[in-house]
């Protein structure tokens, strides 16, 4: 499914109109409905009142063609407009003519002094419509619209929010200054970027894409580049399995990392690995930390690297380590590894040499910081899996900086690197070189807990080795892994989830996909 920014939508729309000779006022009147429609099928008390809130613009004329629909259905409706009567133009003010005409009330706003109509009305109300501004709003959110917003919000009323609740930034999901909070967000067309990126994405509740006759054509003529990860994107990806099959089929792992105290990262890794389905899995750690892993995996084979005393991965490894490299189809360098001098040149040696894909994480991120400009020499494919911070590292600024805008930073820095960017978090944001954006919903707060970006590393690894494409491998191993974590918090709950446990979810995850259930 493509996502859209505020100037995307806006083009598709007049694509539409233009090339297509759909009539705006038609438009707007699909989306009215739309609305209508899921403000009637809310759940709880039978809903008979309603009070909508209306901006000047477009969003306005949406809720416009709500309240008239809600109006045919038997329902009392009270629009309320944020804005004096001549500054509503062309579309919206045809159909807040024909609302006024067929005799529901539309109040102006004009000063503080008419907020005690406001409050009297939303305790009057049963649920509230919000299309105060929509996603081309700029600045921060002040004066009277600062008032209502908090006044919707003490309402105590289910909110269903036009196209994206006021105040939420459309492309980044920034809170400009204020917003409201609503249980359902009717968006029209495509998934705004905004609706899908926190904090906005706390505020949107459930979201729900109404079609309202945009041809789907015009997602292309727009030039769309952001999508959203979806069960059946991923089940196109992830291949089928065929009896005339054997373990060299599905692939040839390596897993590089470890040092004192943090070998756990590595068995991590490599469970997740194991359990999204590579054929063959080789965990490499330094030589006197090679016993635990001897311990703690059974499956995978183990491979002590450089001198018996070694807690460390260092220089001296480097020709093991390409004679390794040379039998595998698929790389993950850095869980559990550690940060110094030895450390980084093992970094750029496998960035500069390594001829199939490279999935690098943890510490191999904290090396690569140190010197981004190894990237400029990479022999293969190259995916990063930082979180925020490391992000932030990576790039040179503050973590708020990335938090942000999520989708810009990994953007830019795939653009610049030439690299597949896996942002991890809420919502895990995957950039490539060419632009393309995707976005994923799967995985839950459960999983903010220690070994569950070292399981993605695995997982993303796993993918690869099967043959994806390193940004299908990207958004399949993104999605399984997250959709793993949701399946174990159905059963368990989000407290205490642990990232060894949460691999056993794997392939159930991959056949709930697979069947389409996902």
């Amino acid at each position: 499914m493509w996502i859209t920014t505020a100037d995307q939508m806006r083009l598709i729309d007049r694509i539409a109109m233009e090339q297509y000779s759909i009539p705006g006022v038609v438009l707007m009147e699909n989306a009215g409905r739309k609305v209508a429609e899921e403000v009637s099928r809310l759940p709880g008390e039978e809903v008979t009142r309603v009070v909508l809130f209306a901006g000047k613009g477009n969003n306005g004329g949406d809720v416009m063609v709500a309240a008239r629909h809600l109006y045919n259905r038997g329902m009392e409706a009270r629009v309320f407009l944020l804005a004096e009567e001549n500054a509503v133009e062309g579309d919206a003010r045809t159909n807040m003519v024909i609302a006024r005409k067929m005799g529901i009330p539309v109040y102006s706003l004009r000063n503080t002094g008419d907020l005690d109509k406001v409050r009297e009305m939303l305790c009057w109300s049963h649920a509230v419509v919000d299309g105060i501004f929509g996603t081309g709003l700029k600045g921060d959110v002040r004066g009277i619209a600062l008032e209502v917003i908090d006044m919707i919000n003490s309402s105590d009323r289910p909110v269903v929010a036009v196209d994206i609740p006021s105040g939420v930034n459309g492309d980044t999901g920034q809170i400009c200054g204020k917003c409201v909070k609503a249980v359902l967000t009717v968006t029209f067309g495509y998934p705004k970027a905004g609706l899908l990126q926190y904090p906005g994405a706390a505020y949107a509740g459930r979201v729900v894409v109404e079609d309202i006759s945009i041809p789907r054509e015009a997602a292309d003529m727009a030039g769309l580049n952001m999508q959203l990860i979806t069960d059946g994107l991923v089940r196109d990806i992830i291949p089928d399995r065929y009896p005339d099959t054997h373990k060299g089929t599905y692939g040839r792992a390596l897993i590089i990392g470890g040092s004192e105290g943090m070998t756990g990262a590595v068995v991590l890794a490599s469970t997740g690995c194991l359990y999204s389905g590579a054929g063959l899995i080789k965990a490499v750690v330094p030589a006197a930390l090679h016993p635990v892993l001897e311990n703690k995996l059974t499956e995978v084979m183990t491979v002590p690297l450089g001198k018996r005393d070694s807690v460390k991965l260092d220089n001296h490894s480097l020709d093991q380590l390409k004679h390794l490299a040379e039998m595998a189809d698929g790389i993950a360098l850095g869980p559990g590894m550690g940060v110094d001098d030895d450390r980084m040149q093992v970094v750029e040696y496998m960035i500069n040499s390594s001829r199939v894909p490279l999935v690098l994480d943890a510490d191999a991120l904290n090396c690569l910081a140190l010197n981004v400009h190894i990237l400029d020499n990479t022999g293969a494919p190259v995916i990063i899996t930082p979180h925020p911070g490391e992000m932030a590292r990576l790039m040179g600024c503050s973590t708020s900086e990335i938090q942000n805008d999520r989708i810009d930073a990994a953007r830019s820095f795939s653009d610049r690197w030439g690299v597949i960017t896996v942002l991890k978090g809420a919502n895990s944001v995957i950039a490539d070189p060419a632009g393309n954006i995707y976005i994923n919903t799967t995985g839950n707060p459960g999983m903010a807990s220690g070994g569950m970006g070292d399981l993605l590393t695995g997982v993303i690894t796993s993918f690869v080795c099967q043959g994806m494409k390193p940004v299908e491998a990207a958004c399949a191993g993104v999605y399984i892994h997250g959709l793993a974590g949701d399946l174990m918090a159905e059963e368990k709950g989000q407290h205490g989830l642990a990232a060894a446990e949460a691999g056993m979810y794997i392939p159930g995850a991959i056949k709930k996909t697979k069947e389409g259930r996902g």
